[in-house]
Formats: structure tokens, sequence, C-alpha cells
């Protein structure tokens, strides 16, 4: 699918369950009318943006290539940004955030190649190339920043998720595709925008992937640097949206220090943020993820880690001590005195070293599930994995020896040891035996006529996480959405519309235009009287090439304002930047 994008050597590492996301950005799509809600927001933004934002957006606008007249394509953004070792791909709006995440730990952007309606010119909450073109990409320029972004992805994609959470996800990724979609019912966007208040509402312990996305959302997405009396914005939502970016300069909103405690912070996209966190510099924002990163499953591993898996119903790996890692659904644990002695997967599980399946122990060794204790032996205080061959042979732990292995806790394996695995280290991993028989006070965990039992070596669990240890273990390539982006049909007045915007940009930038702007202004007059973006454009023209058509303009522009006065700063706006010939030019 990347292949038919600009490609660099960074796309070409983009694992098949990533690929799968990835979708043609169709440039020829855009229309005139997509065209200029892009150059308006980005004149305007750049403008403003210039005085507030931090000086790193405005180097990152020049050195990524991204034009404030032309919706960036994919084809430039890639070349530009494989000079700062970064790409991009498009994809259909929201993803899942562990997909969107992984995408950041390979250097990868991200972007939602759709563009908001005329009407959500302000803010829109389905991603879109304004929010992610204009706002994700200047800011990676800046190095520090870019590593903290790829960190912020190789973390966040470990994090452990919820049922509920998958439930907020499509609710939401429903939500922001019904308001961007033409005509859609105000009873329907209300039924959904419902159900994300419920589920919002609903009292369940935050996931991991709950919490750090609430550090994505306060620093990526809506942060701000400095102090909090004097702070620049550098968050993407902000800096994409020309509504917010000035609203949080104001005293209406709250800015507080950024810390941990951000992760508690829940959010809504609907919504202007009614609080705001400021970073004194980008180093500090690692050093709060690495905090963070200190309280996850993938760092503490234990019995909460386990328990988290099995909760979060999806796949998920576990590493023992010894570094042997189970990728699969976790089932069940086993627990004694705080701690787990024994866990057991269902359906396909592999077993990895190091994030690479270990020979002969994919999931087609173990597709019915795989069951293991935990631990040390009863009475011996020297743990397997720490035991020399001398000591595994006093023990006969050994092959060829019929053994039974007691572990604390009270998991009993019975049976005769085939052989053992090591890993580079040159500790024991695993032991395979035939015969075998596992049993937990009177119940039977395994039985001889099941096959070999591969008994996993390790003491204690220090990680869990989600996700496989070896992505070439299962098959992930199996994306599908409830939702997908709606494409309405365009009536012949659309088209009208939109043949006229064509015509006023051809004339800006010097080609044949189907009509003059006078005779455009004529017919949007006669034909399309509640459109104002175009009606600024001509005045803006006019100002230079016809002062009478230019006073018709703006006399029509001012009644449009009375007339709709929800979007009269945005007329306002759009005169005022005709006028002002030292708009910044990138």
């Amino acid at each position: 699918m990347h292949n038919s994008i600009e490609s660099n050597e960074i796309l070409e590492r983009l694992p098949k369950h990533l690929q799968q996301y990835i979708k043609p950005q169709n440039y020829e799509d855009y229309t005139p009318i997509n065209q200029a809600v892009w150059r308006y927001v980005m004149r305007k933004n750049v403008a403003y943006l210039s005085k507030v934002a931090h000086k790193s957006y405005l180097d990152g606008l020049e050195q990524t290539g991204i034009s404030i007249d032309h919706i960036p394509n994919m084809y430039g953004m890639n070349r530009i940004l494989k000079e700062i070792g970064w790409a991009a791909v498009a994809v259909d709006g929201f993803i899942p955030p562990a997909a969107f995440m992984e995408f950041q730990a390979f250097n990868v952007l991200v972007i939602a190649s759709d563009i908001r309606q005329l009407e959500n010119i302000e803010y829109t909450p389905a991603p879109d190339i304004i929010h992610e073109g204009a706002g994700h990409a200047p800011i990676i320029a800046n190095p520090e920043y870019a590593e903290y972004l790829r960190r912020f992805g190789e973390i966040g994609c470990k994090a452990i998720s919820s049922s509920h959470d998958y439930e907020v996800y499509e609710a939401i990724r429903k939500l922001s595709i019904l308001k961007e979609a033409e005509g859609t019912p105000l009873k329907e966007i209300a039924a959904i925008e419902k159900l994300i208040g419920e589920l919002q509402d609903k009292n369940v312990e935050p996931s991991e992937m709950a919490l750090i996305r609430n550090l994505h959302w306060w620093t990526v997405e809506y942060g701000l640097i400095g102090t909090p009396e004097n702070p620049k914005i550098y968050g993407a939502g902000l800096l994409s949206s020309i509504g917010e970016s000035k609203s949080c300069m104001t005293e209406n909103v709250k800015k507080i220090p950024y810390s941990i405690e951000a992760m508690h912070q829940e959010f809504d996209i609907t919504k202007p943020q009614p609080q705001l966190y400021v970073t004194p510099d980008f180093a500090h924002l690692s050093l709060v993820l690495e905090e963070f990163a200190n309280k996850m499953a993938l760092r503490k591993g234990g019995l909460s880690g386990i328990k988290k898996l099995i909760d979060s119903k999806g796949l998920g790996t576990i590493e023992f001590s010894t570094g042997l890692q189970v990728s699969a659904n976790f089932e069940n644990v086993i627990e004694f005195e705080g701690k787990p002695i024994y866990i057991q997967t269902k359906g396909k599980t592999a077993l990895a070293s190091r994030e690479k399946e270990l020979i002969g122990h994919g999931t087609k060794s173990h597709p019915e599930g795989f069951g293991s204790p935990i631990g040390k032996l009863k009475g011996i205080n020297l743990a397997i994995e720490d035991m020399s061959p001398r000591d595994l042979k006093a023990y006969k732990i050994y092959e060829g020896e019929n053994i039974e292995l007691e572990f604390e806790g009270g998991i009993i394996v019975n049976g005769e040891i085939i052989t053992g695995t090591r890993n580079l280290q040159g500790k024991i991993v695993l032991i395979s035996f035939r015969n075998c028989t596992v049993k937990y006070e009177d119940q039977v965990l395994f039985k001889p006529e099941w096959g070999r039992y591969d008994m996993a070596v390790g003491k204690e669990i220090v990680s869990a996480f989600a996700g496989p240890a070896d992505h070439h273990s299962f098959d992930l390539v199996t994306h599908k959405t409830s939702s997908n982006s709606i494409k309405p049909d365009k009536t012949s007045k659309q088209k009208e519309l939109e043949d006229l915007y064509e015509a006023v940009r051809n004339f800006r930038e010097g080609k044949n235009t189907k009509f003059s702007i006078q005779a455009a202004f004529d017919i949007l007059k006669k034909d399309h009287q509640n459109d104002w973006l175009l009606t600024t454009e001509i005045y803006e023209l006019a100002l230079a090439h016809d002062p009478e058509l230019a006073k018709i303009c703006k006399d029509h522009l001012e009644k449009l304002q009375q007339k709709k006065p929800k979007i009269a700063h945005l007329i306002e706006d759009g005169i005022a930047m005709a006028k002002d010939k030292l708009a910044p030019k990138i």
C-alpha cells in the first residue's frame, strides 16, 4: 500500500500490521473549496502564531516545506521529512491509539488526509490534514521534541488498554465522521454525543492506555511551553485551531505547570479545553514520560500486570525474569500470597526471547494455549534459572529424568524431562516434558495425553505489555473499522460553487479561468448568497485589480456579518488578511 505514495527508508521499515492502515492520499480529490479552507486557516494561523507559537513552529514550517497556499502533497512532504529523519503516511481519520503511537515509534507521522468542511473551519473533532500537516509536522523539526514524540510512541504502544477503551474509541471515531459529513441530522449527532458522555461517565478504573492518552492530549495535542504567565503554543490541536489558538491565551483558560498529575485529567474533544498544561521546556516532557513508564506494567510486571492483560481481553505479552516472553490472550492467573504462581493463555500462543520468536515455539506449536508455573521450587532457595549445570544435575533437573517439581505456592509438575532451552546468557528458559501432569491442589492443569508440556522458567514476571513480543508470530493484518469517512454525492449547485472557487484560484495564480472575478462574484451573489469565504478571496484580488468590485464585495461581506453573527469574526479576519500585504510568506 505504501508504495502508492512517495516513500523513504523509514517507510520501508514499517511492519505489515501498520501498513494496513495506510491509504493513498488521492490529491485530486481535494476540491477548490478545500484548498481555500487550507489557505484561509494557514494565512490566519501563521500571521497570529508568529506571535504566540514556540519558535520551532515557524522554523519547522519553512524546514518541512509546508505551503500556505496549497494543501501539502505526501510526495513532497516525504521528500522533505526524510531530511529530518521522519516520514508521513495518509490514513482514514482516527486509527486505534496503539497503532497511532507505534507509527510514532517508527518516526512516522500519521496524517488524516481528509480536510474539514468550511462550516468547521475553526475547529473539528475529526483528525484532518490541517491538524496533522500544519500542526504536527512543523514542530517535529525540533530534534528534542521529535525524540519525545518517538519515545512516547515507543512506550505508548505498549500500554495496556481495556475493553471500555475500545468502546470509547469507536464512539469518538463515529462522532468525528458524522460531524464532518455533510447533512448529518442533528438528532444522530446528539445520540452519539450522549453515548460518549455515558461511556465517559462510567465508573471504571482507567487503563494504562487511557492515562497515557491523557498525557498525549495535554502535550502533543494541547501543550503550552514556557511559564503559566507567559506561555507559547506547541500542541498541534492548538496550532491548527484558529479559534482555540486565540482563546487559549486568555485568562479564561487556566494554565497549570505540567506534571504527571495530568494523566488523571480527562478531556472532551468536542469542546474547548478549560485548562491547559505548561511545560518549562521539551526536556521536561521526557522526564514526565519516563516517570509514567516506571508505573506501567511494562516495567513493573507482577500479578497486577498479568491481571491488566486478562482484563484487556486483547493480545499481550508477559516476560519472565529469564527473558522468556509469552505472547497470547491471557485467560487466568493463579496467585499465592499476592504473587502469581501460574499463568494460562487461551488460543494461539508464541514464545520469544528479546522480541524474536523461539524456533519451534510459534503459534503452530501452541495453538490451544500455554500454561506455566512461576517462581522458585519449594524448599530450594536457588531459583532454577540461577542453577549451574552441576546444580541442575544435582537436583535431577536433567534430560531423561522422571521428576516431580513442587513450586512455592503449590503447583506440582510431574513428568520426564525431554530437553531444556537456554538463552544467550546461558540461563535455562524453557524445560520440555513428556508424560507430564501439572496440578494445583485438586485441579489438573495439564494431562499427559495432551502431548509435550513446555514449562517456562522464571522466578518472577518482570514485564507485561500490550501486543506480541515478535510481530511476525501473529497475523495482525485484520484491521476493520466499524465506520468509514462519508463521501457525499455532489449536487449540481455544489459543483458550480467549486467551479467558482477554481476560477478565482486560477486567476490568483495567473492561469486561464472559466470566469472572470467579476462574473464569479455575480454568480456567487445570485446563487450562493451565504458563501463568505470565496467573497473574501474575490475581495482580496479586487483590491489590486478592480477597486469598484472590491467596494461591492466589502458591502456584501458586511451584510453577511449582520445576517450571520456567528461567523462575523471569520469574515472580519478575511477582510483584514485581504488588506494586509505584510502577512508572513513561508
